[in-house]
């Protein structure tokens, strides 16, 4: 049973920053596996009233504050046209809706986990957040952030430079958690595949040999060995090592093959 001994709603991110300084205090998000815990923590620091459930966009980026929830971004009709419809992909089998309505991006991204569908996409699309006390910065570098750091995930930020997108996973049963996670993408940063739920955190493979020069069966053949030979895999109870590194392989060429079909139609089009 989960415990906490005090609630407040912060009516600022300064003293909600303040708050968080304690050990003992945490910031309330979706509450999924918080509640899971078995312990007793201080004070609840919920963000409801600071306007961090917004999805903003202009002509360079999205701007997702940290309490939307897996729903929004599943049923965000600008985020979904940009993604050729990754970001509902990505989601669409964490649970079922009620689940999703409550799970934040903030709390999935803060998370760190390695089954997240959630980082997987958005690595994959080379976003950015936003923290109150450490600004702007690149996902890639905050989840090497040492996890004893107590800063306030304000919002998630997807530079409009993705050309292509696509987003797969294989799970044993339909809303399980995810046996392997990937996405593929294209666009100012290269190619790149990224590959979670290994069971560790999803990570990126960029096509630093320019495999993908000429996408050529070949060729992504070649590159999908290249993204597997680059990935750690463990074993758990939901696959082995050996299963998940057949996956993969699978995965990055079904979602090469996927965009090579979509850039042509748009050729002819």
């Amino acid at each position: 049973m989960f415990y906490y001994n005090q609630y407040i709603r912060a009516k600022s991110l300064e003293e909600a920053y303040e708050l968080y300084q304690k050990r003992q205090n945490f910031i309330v998000g979706g509450m999924l596996w918080t509640k899971m815990k078995n312990t007793t923590l201080g004070t609840a620091i919920d963000l409801c009233e600071l306007g961090l459930d917004g999805i903003e966009e202009n002509e360079n980026e999205f701007r997702i504050g940290a309490y939307v929830s897996l729903r929004d971004i599943e049923t965000n009709e600008s985020l979904n046209k940009y993604t050729d419809n990754a970001f509902a992909n990505s989601v669409k089998d964490i649970v079922g809706v009620q689940f999703r309505n409550v799970a934040t991006v903030g709390g999935s991204i803060w998370g760190r986990y390695g089954f997240s569908d959630v980082m997987t996409i958005f690595r994959a699309l080379g976003a950015k957040v936003e923290l109150f006390h450490e600004g702007i910065m690149e996902l890639d570098d905050f989840v090497k952030l040492p996890r004893t750091v107590r800063d306030i995930l304000v919002s998630v930020i997807v530079p409009k430079e993705t050309e292509k997108v696509v987003y797969l996973s294989q799970r044993n049963q339909s809303t399980d958690f995810p046996v392997l996670t990937c996405a593929v993408s294209k666009g100012k940063r290269g190619t790149m595949a990224v590959i979670g739920a290994t069971p560790y955190m999803a990570e990126p493979v960029y096509d630093s040999e320019n495999i993908l020069s000429v996408t050529t069966d070949e060729n992504i053949e070649r590159f999908a060995d290249y993204v597997a030979k680059n990935i750690r895999f463990g074993s758990n109870m939901r696959a082995s090592a050996e299963y998940r590194k057949i996956i993969c392989n699978v995965l990055v060429k079904r979602a090469l093959k996927t965009i090579v079909s979509e850039n042509e139609k748009e050729e002819i089009c």
